[in-house]
């Protein structure tokens, strides 16, 4: 059992709206100041999908780049891109993403309904973005959404390696509608079919939020929270902000005994580089 809890902050996600969800942070200024914030409360990785100047999804390369300086600049977070996207993005566009030379990136192991829609990753897609990541030196954070993927995750690393860093970390994304369900069981049931060594979080959806965060907890694991997953904060009680889902994250994480790992304990756990300082360049006078 690791001794403090990763905190990851996935704060705005590719579905919910900025007008039916105003506290949504989409523009720049928002997700740097939300990534501050949640530094300061515990969080140590925010996991990003970046919204251009229209408020909506995208995986424009510029809009990328910029959205990863400004949080680079407002706080110490590691910085781990969704190649995910939203679910329309074409394959080409989610593995571009990488160009932006984040820390860390997610890399979904295998297709899944998601509500109406359907979450496409192939194979191919997979075996692409492990070995993208490890030629560029980016810490993949794997995410599964049912326990098949698990084996498709043995698989993967049997044939193609271990990821960069040498740490296989997992997210147990859970309460999709069409993936596992958020339930004690089902978490308990993939925790056998992790590689050896590996460490793992949950992501709890919606009202399966606060019942993954226990079981995770209570099993060893990490957590993933932030309004990407949950908009509800209790029955009836809509989410002020993503500081609010860190602050009771921390809180539960102190509660079992393993407090919030800093950034720079999360880059030792899951095997990430240090960023280095650009080479000045000397201007001839």
């Amino acid at each position: 059992m690791t001794p403090g809890t990763l905190l990851t902050l996935a704060p705005t996600g590719a579905e919910s709206a900025k007008a039916d969800v105003p506290a949504l942070p989409v523009t720049v200024e928002e997700v740097a100041g939300t990534a501050r914030d949640g530094q300061a409360l515990g969080a140590a990785v925010l996991h990003l999908h970046v919204r251009g100047a229209d408020t909506r999804p995208t995986l424009d390369l510029p809009r990328v780049r910029e959205v990863v300086a400004a949080v680079r600049e407002s706080s110490d977070l590691v910085v781990q891109l969704s190649t995910g996207g939203a679910v329309t993005d074409p394959a080409d566009a989610r593995l571009a993403v990488l160009d932006a030379e984040p820390d860390a990136a997610s890399l979904s192991l295998g297709t899944v309904n998601f509500g109406r829609d359907v979450f496409y990753n192939p194979w191919d897609l997979i075996v692409e973005l492990h070995t993208r990541m490890q030629q560029r030196g980016i810490v993949p954070e794997y995410e599964v959404f049912d326990l098949g993927q698990l084996a498709t995750l043995t698989r993967l690393l049997d044939r193609h390696g271990p990821p960069h860093g040498g740490h296989v970390h997992v997210d147990l994304v859970m309460g999709v509608p069409g993936g596992m369900p958020g339930t004690t069981a089902a978490l308990a049931a993939c925790l056998p079919f992790l590689p050896a060594g590996a460490t793992f979080a949950a992501t709890g959806v919606g009202r399966t939020s606060l019942p993954v965060m226990l079981a995770a907890l209570s099993a060893g694991g990490h957590l993933r929270i932030g309004m990407e997953d949950t908009l509800t904060y209790a029955p009836g009680e809509p989410v002020r902000d993503n500081a609010q889902l860190v602050a009771r994250a921390a809180g539960l994480a102190r509660i079992a005994q393993r407090p919030p790992l800093s950034p720079t304990e999360a880059r030792q756990l899951l095997g990430i580089s240090p960023r280095t300082a650009p080479v000045p360049v000397e201007v001839p006078r």
